[in-house]
């Protein structure tokens, strides 16, 4: 049987016998005329023509299923991220919204109807499998599929082109967009050469802006993007985790007739693999079987470095096999992933053995498969195996020992803190007549200086000068903030004087360093006073001066000095965090500077600081502190006003200050108002209602309280902590009168809980009501203490009440206990 299906401008016809499809798209059709309005076009239509350009779009988006407004400004329809951007050959492993894509001013960008087509029958059946297809044979030898860059040489010269800066400025005005500006950006597409497409996208920060952008050109009348516009999108998704975005454009080409090499299908691969979902990045393998493209070496590299990635070495391994199978031979890249991947997972003896090995293959190790391992050994400090690879490096692989082999070996042993040899390994390459140089000289002084080994690093610092190296900024910035970690802040400052002496200037990362020295040995005010002068002294203080300075006052309990770095820093355009703005407040309101604390908020507030709830608790909490609640409810209202919702540490707070003033009934009218807005009381709501109300002995409203507090939030204990409080406070009623909420559940808890009431009871001179609390832990399977009941049945006994007292040690000879019995 055959039908037809015509949908987008497409015709399909398909027969239930034969699994084939011939596909009639209209961009194949318009390839056989010529082409009078593409990317490359240079023809700007006239001021009359734009009118008429819109009614051709309003019809085209028509034909597309979009909405328009009243204005005629076109409002594509949103189809959500999670429709079809998941691999549909897999199963049900689809992604769940993980991008949200935007509108791209007024427009949705998102593709067309065409391309939301579910992408079934584009991919097939998924195999579990971790490897290649099982129906693939080798691969063809022809160069159809493979990929060819089309990227010209000089693109720099396209990201300065007035056309993409003029475009550029107008996608960065997405948020303020009308249909003037969308009309404008629209005239621009049309002059924009393939490649200053590819400028544009590739100068947006925001890879999601440049996705939208891409699907809003898409969508306009008289443009399709170029091949090269495709690949340019797919490589910039690639280094991110917008993998439905990837599988969209890629699903684009495939139903606009457009070659996809296998280059685009190693892209979307990657993006896959930084998502996370490996699976999905591993079945485009079986999507490149569909679509008739055999992956290249490329991108069976790709796929061994996601299974190394994501620590399924075996499969990597049984990966390679596999393209030996079919025919494809790996190289030496392939094999530097498989040697990662055995360091990675501690197999360094296997990664040497592999690089015998590589020669048997007709594959000789290059450098970096011996870097590689190096790396590791050198991590452990296992400088005699990083000795016999450099050997086999040059015996087995006639590799070359050069000054970038030790200067990497010196690099990575300082990095790990390994200073001593790396010394070593310096002096060695010295001994062979490479010359040290400033770089490896700074990375050794830099380890020396984290260890505290100052004595080494200013030795190395003379060395150097005398072997006619020169120290640079970095090498003294690391020797500076090593005197100061050690607390010899004057040798530090004698070194800044020696940078000046050799001709080099101190830049914002060294005095950092010295400031920071400073403020942890006291002298805060002294780094205060440097910042001051810093324009004398042609630097420019950052976020990170202004900061550690300001927390050296702080801890000093110069508070109001603290507090003016923080006007200045705020003045010069950098602002501090909440984090640190709450330290100050809290050091201020420790000090009972509660007001001084509520104004410097206020003054951040409006400098445009990121102020939030917490440093409005702050401040609340020392407003209650100092028993000026009036105050704390007046800053709860600020806080609507400012749009900063209070949380359920706040409400506790005054819940607390308003219920030890004995203003009970505030207090519980702002816990009712805490639970009608949704937050959920946490365990220090339930201990700071329950101590409150105890100690007031407001038991009823404690517990109508309770019950809606239950409702939204569980507490199993809560009603323990009543009791226990209940006890303490010698309300001994009505702690008896809850028991029965308590032994609903004999746990544990409970059974301590019961033990307190006892001991209460004990205490209290009641011993026959103690009996009664033990008898009906025992009717709730539930043994109470046996030196507790032992006690008490002494005090039954004194007190003349011998035949409770042996029934009480009945019921521990019944339930086998032993203490009881003796």
């Amino acid at each position: 049987m055959v039908f037809f299906r015509h949908r987008c401008g497409k015709i399909r016809l398909r027969s239930a016998y034969v699994d084939a499809a011939l596909t009639v798209s209209v961009s194949e059709l318009a390839r056989t005329t010529p082409r009078h309005f593409s990317s490359s076009s240079s023809i700007s239509p006239a001021s009359g023509a734009v009118s008429s350009d819109d009614a051709a779009a309003a019809q085209r988006a028509q034909k597309d299923n979009s909405d328009w407004n009243s204005d005629g400004h076109s409002r594509f329809r949103r189809t959500d991220c999670g429709e079809s951007g998941g691999l549909n050959a897999i199963g049900s492993v689809r992604d769940s919204g993980s991008e949200q894509e935007q509108d791209f001013g007024s427009v949705n960008v998102d593709e067309e109807s065409e391309d939301e087509e579910n992408v079934d029958n584009e991919e097939g059946d998924g195999s579990e499998d971790d490897s290649f297809p099982a129906g693939w044979g080798p691969f063809k030898n022809s160069s159809e599929g493979r990929y060819v860059d089309q990227r010209a040489e000089g693109m720099e010269g396209e990201y300065r082109h007035p056309l993409v800066r003029e475009t550029c400025r107008l996608i960065q005005l997405h948020s303020t967009w009308d249909p003037k500006l969308e009309s404008k950006l629209r005239h621009l597409l049309r002059s924009l050469k393939p490649r200053q497409v590819c400028a544009v996208l590739r100068s947006q920060q925001d890879e999601r802006v440049a996705l939208r952008f891409f699907y809003w050109a898409d969508r306009q009348w008289r443009y399709r993007h170029d091949p090269i516009v495709y690949s340019t999108m797919l490589e910039i998704l690639s280094k991110t985790k917008l993998c439905q975005g990837a599988r969209r454009v890629l699903t684009i080409m495939g139903r606009r007739g457009i070659k996809r090499p296998p280059e685009v299908f190693r892209c979307v691969m990657l993006s896959y693999s930084r998502a996370g979902k490996v699976r999905d990045a591993l079945r485009i393998l079986t999507l490149m079987q569909k679509a008739g493209v055999d992956p290249d070496l490329s991108v069976c590299n790709t796929v061994i470095k996601v299974l190394i990635e994501n620590e399924r070495l075996e499969k990597a391994f049984k990966f390679m096999e596999r393209m030996q199978i079919v025919g494809m031979m790996p190289d030496v890249i392939t094999y530097n992933c498989l040697i990662k991947g055995l360091c990675d997972v501690h197999r360094v003896q296997d990664a040497v053995e592999l690089i015998d090995m590589m020669p048997a293959k007709d594959c000789s190790p290059d450098k970096i498969s011996y870097y590689t391992v190096m790396d590791f050994l050198c991590k452990d400090k296992r400088i005699q195996e990083v000795k016999d690879m450099m050997e086999k490096m040059v015996r087995y692989s006639k590799l070359v020992v050069d000054q970038v082999t030790y200067n990497h070996l010196i690099h990575v042993l300082s990095k790990h803190g390994h200073g001593d040899e790396a010394l070593e390994f310096s002096r060695e390459s010295e001994r062979m007549g490479f010359r040290i140089d400033t770089v490896r000289a700074s990375a050794i002084v830099h380890s020396f200086c984290k260890v505290g080994k100052m004595d080494k690093a200013k030795e190395l610092v003379q060395e150097m000068f005398a072997k006619g190296c020169i120290p640079d900024v970095v090498t003294y910035t690391a020797v500076i903030n090593g005197f100061c970690r050690v607390g010899k802040v004057d040798q530090a400052q004698k070194l800044l004087q020696q940078m000046y002496r050799h001709g080099l200037k101190p830049n914002t990362v060294t005095y950092t360093a010295l400031l920071t020295g400073l403020c942890r040995n006291g002298n805060s005010l002294e780094a205060k006073k440097m910042i001051d002068v810093s324009e004398e002294n042609w630097w420019v203080p950052n976020a990170i001066t202004y900061g550690a300075v300001m927390h050296g006052l702080r801890r000093e309990n110069k508070l109001s000095e603290a507090c003016d770095v923080a006007r200045e820093m705020m003045k010069k355009g950098f602002l501090p965090t909440p984090v640190d703005i709450n330290l100050l407040l809290q050091s201020l309101c420790h000090e009972g500077r509660v007001d001084e604390a509520k104004k410097f908020m206020e003054e951040c507030l409006n400098k445009g600081c990121a102020i939030n709830v917490v440093n409005f608790t702050t401040v609340i909490h020392g407003f209650c502190r100092r028993d000026k609640l009036e105050a704390a409810l007046s800053l709860l209202e600020d806080m609507y006003l400012s749009n900063k919702h209070p949380d359920v540490f706040t409400y506790t707070t005054l819940i607390d200050s308003l219920a030890k003033k004995g203003r009970i009934e505030e207090a519980t009218e702002l816990a009712v108002n805490m639970l009608k807005r949704g937050l959920l009381p946490t365990a220090a709501t339930y201990r700071t209602v329950i101590h409150r109300y105890c100690e007031l002995g407001r038991v009823e409203e404690l517990l109508l309280l309770l019950e809606k507090m239950l409702l939204r939030q569980k507490c199993r204990t809560a009603y323990n902590q009543v009791i226990e409080k209940l006890c303490i406070f010698g309300n001994l009623e009505a702690a008896q009168n809850l028991l029965g909420k308590v032994l609903r559940t004999a746990s544990k808890e409970d059974a301590n809980t019961c033990h307190v009431l006892m001991q209460s009871y004990m205490s209290g001179g009641f011993a026959l009501s103690a009996y009664i609390v033990a008898c009906r832990m025992f009717r709730r399977n539930l043994i109470p203490d046996s030196k507790l009941c032992e006690r008490l049945s002494k005090r039954l006994a004194t007190e003349g009440k011998k035949e409770e007292a042996d029934k009480l040690m009945l019921l521990f000879v019944e339930r086998g206990c032993a203490v009881a019995q003796s």
